[in-house]
């Protein structure tokens, strides 16, 4: 099966991560000119935390389709995808803390307490800090694969937050893409339960099965 050879695979990345700045260019674009329509805090809040949500939902997918297509070198991709998605996530925690409340404990506390979507919000974050602090190969060999899997399954506890936090945020009338988001995260944690089922299940020996004797008896 052909593969990328690794000048195909850097211009690959290359322009995978231009289309991730793409978002944040057009932000900064409609900030400098003020042309952010409506409310620009809500605006900015609302386009960091959808791009936060999207790459997210696409670093999810790269295992899916590495392992249908047989494409290994899709796996080159998620560092990059969950890296941007940790960014916009930032960004969008600093719109909130910063352009919305002027770094204010007592008012960010107040409204945490008032709004409870921004609960699962702060927690997702937390929880992608140190996904994003170990995403290098020295975390890798410092923690050693076994637990730097175990840790980076929450990505997907971060996507069950994500999406929760944007299903308590939008309206009733407009809940058509949380709905959207949270059924692609429902069929990749169906994928993964599936997959997990399916490796944990035991070999089975054939009832006919005798082992191989290479000597009649034990040699001298």
């Amino acid at each position: 099966m052909q593969q990328y050879i690794p000048r195909q695979l850097l211009a690959l990345r290359s322009t995978l991560f231009v289309l991730c700045l793409t978002p944040l260019a057009y932000l900064l674009a409609k900030t400098y000119g003020r042309t952010i329509p409506g409310e620009p805090v809500e605006f900015i809040q609302r386009w960091t935390g959808y791009w936060a949500l999207t790459l997210l939902l696409l670093t999810l997918s790269i295992t899916p389709l590495r392992t249908i297509t047989q494409q290994h070198w899709l796996l080159r991709l998620r560092r990059m995808l969950g890296l941007f998605a940790f960014t916009y996530a930032s960004l969008h925690f600093l719109a909130f803390i910063g352009l919305e409340h002027s770094f204010e404990i007592s008012a960010i506390a107040m409204d945490t307490i008032k709004r409870p979507h921004v609960s699962p919000g702060f927690a997702a974050l937390a929880l992608l800090i140190p996904l994003a602090a170990t995403s290098n190969q020295w975390a890798l060999r410092r923690l050693g694969g076994r637990r730097w899997q175990e840790l980076h399954r929450n990505v997907y506890l971060i996507g069950i937050l994500g999406c929760a936090h944007y299903l308590w945020l939008a309206d009733a009338g407009a809940l058509g893409w949380p709905l959207g988001y949270t059924l692609v995260l429902s069929l990749l944690l169906g994928w993964r339960m599936r997959e997990r089922r399916r490796k944990a299940i035991p070999f089975s020996r054939h009832e006919d099965a005798k082992p191989i004797r290479f000597f009649r008896k034990k040699p001298d």
